[in-house]
């Protein structure tokens, strides 16, 4: 998987995932302990709002995929500065992969028809603000503009996959979450923090390509 060339890594990426998702058990590991109850992170009977993001794998020039990521500015009133998909809030009369087509064309000029959805992640439930969130995964053949910015997009960068799958890339940091510090899990990608749904999405995403990830212990 590391030293996969883009057209194969492609394949391999299509493959595992046609074969059961980790689920919830590689979500986990990116959860505080708050979150590691299947009442809190599924979405199953939950009236919630729904919201469809895109994990997207593009080449870089030496055709080594990269996976995308966006840093939401910091004057927004909601996620300031958090690493995220781009994706968004499911609107009216679309399916949740046409949600996650849409706002990846709107929040990173990413055209839909050249997305190739490949498979879909474990959906999980994020009870701060009541969304439903659907990730789904897809694979342009050509690297993005790196230098677009829009309303929600300040920064964006590219990971390589062996990063979402480095034990010496994943550590934990105390946060005030309402009236409390709590130790929260992250991933630390080109300098960036990335927690909270993101990284549970991210854990799964790894334990994806490297089934061995779900043997690493809770790191809180």
């Amino acid at each position: 998987m590391n030293d996969l060339h883009f057209p194969d890594f492609a394949d391999f990426l299509h493959a595992r995932l046609t074969q059961p998702l980790p689920g919830q058990r590689a979500q986990y590991q990116m959860a505080p302990l708050s979150r590691r109850q299947p009442s809190r992170s599924s979405v199953q009977a939950k009236a919630c709002r729904e919201a469809g993001v895109l994990a997207l794998f593009y080449p870089d020039a030496n055709a080594t995929p990269h996976l995308l990521l966006t840093r939401r500015p910091d004057a927004m009133s909601k996620h300031a500065g958090q690493v995220a998909f781009p994706g968004g809030r499911r609107e009216e009369g679309e399916s949740l992969q046409e949600t996650a087509l849409r706002e990846t064309e709107e929040e990173v000029r990413i055209e839909a028809e050249n997305v190739d959805i490949v498979g879909a992640l474990t959906p999980l439930y994020i009870p701060p603000s009541n969304f439903c969130v659907h990730p789904f995964v897809g694979l342009i053949d050509h690297t993005p503009d790196l230098g677009v910015r829009t309303e929600e997009v300040a920064d964006m960068f590219g990971v390589p996959p062996a990063c979402l799958v480095d034990p010496a890339l994943r550590s934990t940091t105390k946060m005030h979450m309402g009236d409390a510090e709590r130790d929260i899990p992250y991933f630390a990608l080109n300098e960036h923090v990335v927690w909270g749904a993101t990284a549970m999405m991210l854990a799964e995403l790894a334990a994806v390509l490297d089934p061995l990830v779900l043997e690493w212990e809770s790191l809180v």
